[in-house]
């Protein structure tokens, strides 16, 4: 008989079934046998997201925590964690695949043009994501980013630093203009061109203005033949600006 693992919350998929993890010659201990080491994850890990896990009509009792994303652990418990982290455990921070497996969506995000390099093996998951969920500075999810743009700032250092005119979507995450995984737009972009700010600059256009676009109270209706708001050499420092208002270099 095979067990099916099923996905009832997570942050990503709403519902996904899989065939559990398996380890050759190991045996599912429970999370008891984890905690004794892993005291300070196990601990805070019940509030988090992925506690949600469980087998459906599953029949060994480390199937519904730790070892639904690393595995069974006898092995590993036996090895005393010593060599056992890559060898006789699955570890989602060096191999995706345990976390992809169920976060189907993402997965194939990370098979778009734009994407980051987690199937390349340059980054993996948590590199952005807290899979225990113990940060309590996390977003509602608990597994999300932390702390807005901080994440992204480790390695996009420019685009995140404070600047004197700040661009106000930095205050709503990277998030709010990328999607993280990946997309089939340039830099990752959650909307191709201008179609991007005007999701938050409305432009007004009708027999009032003349015929005439106005964006943010200004007539835009000459620029926009140009290109995007970026690339017409308008908005240039889409980050932000230490030496103009309406974001240059």
């Amino acid at each position: 008989m095979v067990l099916l693992l099923v996905v009832i919350s997570c942050s990503t998929t709403d519902r996904t079934v899989v065939v559990p993890l398996q380890i050759e010659g190991a045996t599912y201990v429970g999370d008891k046998a984890c905690a004794d080491c892993h005291e300070n994850i196990t601990r805070g890990f019940p509030a988090s997201p992925h506690a949600r896990l469980h087998l459906d009509n599953g029949q060994m009792p480390g199937q519904n925590g730790c070892e639904s994303c690393h595995g069974p652990g006898s092995k590993h418990i036996a090895m005393g964690g010593r060599g056992g982290l890559d060898k006789f455990i699955i570890n989602p921070g060096k191999d995706p695949q345990s976390c992809l497996q169920c976060h189907l969506e993402v997965q194939a995000e990370f098979h778009f043009p734009e994407h980051h390099p987690v199937l390349e093996g340059k980054m993996n998951c948590v590199d952005c994501h807290d899979p225990h969920g113990m940060d309590i500075m996390k977003p509602e999810g608990g597994l999300a980013m932390a702390r807005l743009n901080e994440s992204c700032a480790q390695c996009h250092r420019e685009q995140t630093m404070p600047f004197i005119y700040e661009h106000p979507a930095m205050r709503e995450g990277c998030t709010t203009c990328h999607n993280p995984h990946g997309s089939i737009n340039a830099k990752m972009l959650v909307e191709p061109d201008s179609n991007l700010c005007l999701r938050c600059h409305a432009q007004v256009a009708g027999p009032a203005t003349g015929g005439r676009i106005f964006i943010g109270g200004r007539d835009h209706s000459s620029s926009l033949a140009f290109g995007s708001c970026w690339t017409a050499g308008c908005h240039t420092a889409v980050h932000g600006s230490n030496i103009h208002p309406i974001l240059l270099y």
